[in-house]
């Protein structure tokens, strides 16, 4: 049985309160936007380790946090990731690839080449572990992995941009390649990888917007 303790540290905050905190966090994140073109301009690691420390306090199913984050800032790794990765969109591209799906990533001019891989200063890459070790070396099987590390991997995004770095989502299909590269055990299962850094001086996003309010939730 799980030991329980008081919930102490909840700040409860008037209305007012509320309500400006909530309009502040929505006015900071309406500005990130996903980018493609990175700035080789360091960035001190111990930012990276903050934000990943954020990313682990999500919510897990029974609490089995089953996330694993890999920091890759090696040239010579980077380097793979991307000749693996490039290898891999291509294929899907001419081959795998939906007409349909296709034709709706058109406007965002995206292709096989992704040499934000290699210039970025940092790949976070985000495994979802299926199953764990108990402490008596036994074999544990995780519940609501993708879930889980869904949440996680929103506020890892969350936490970048509110330090002030940019990001994109990366999802080379199959990416099975990760595990080998890295050195993952077949128990990790890749779930996205995160490109990190400032944005170069000329980097571009699509001109797009997101749907209101009254179209993405409903109040009952």
């Amino acid at each position: 049985m799980a030991e329980f303790l008081p919930l102490s540290d909840f700040v409860i905050r008037p209305p007012d309160e509320l309500m400006q905190r909530a309009r502040l966090f929505h006015a900071e994140m309406s500005r990130r936007r996903s980018v493609r073109k990175f700035s080789p301009e360091a960035i001190p690691r111990e930012v990276i380790e903050d934000c990943i420390r954020t990313a682990g306090t999500a919510p897990s199913g029974a609490n089995q946090q089953p996330w694993h984050f890999v920091v890759v800032e090696d040239p010579a790794t980077k380097r793979r990731i991307r000749e693996a990765a490039e290898e891999e969109e291509r294929a899907f591209y001419t081959e795998r690839a939906p007409e349909e799906w296709l034709k709706a990533i058109a406007p965002m001019g995206t292709d096989s080449n992704k040499p934000f891989l290699e210039r970025a200063p940092y790949l976070i890459v985000v495994f979802a572990v299926t199953t764990g070790i108990s402490p008596d070396r036994q074999r544990i099987k995780h519940y609501y992995v993708s879930e889980s590390v869904g949440i996680a991997t929103g506020l890892l995004i969350a936490a970048l941009h509110h330090a002030g770095l940019a990001t994109l989502t990366h999802t080379p299909s199959p990416m099975r390649f990760l595990n080998e590269i890295l050195g993952r055990p077949e128990s990790e299962r890749p779930f996205v990888v995160i490109p990190v850094g400032y944005p170069a001086k000329d980097a571009e996003v699509p001109d797009i917007h997101r749907k209101p309010l009254e179209q993405i939730a409903t109040f009952r």
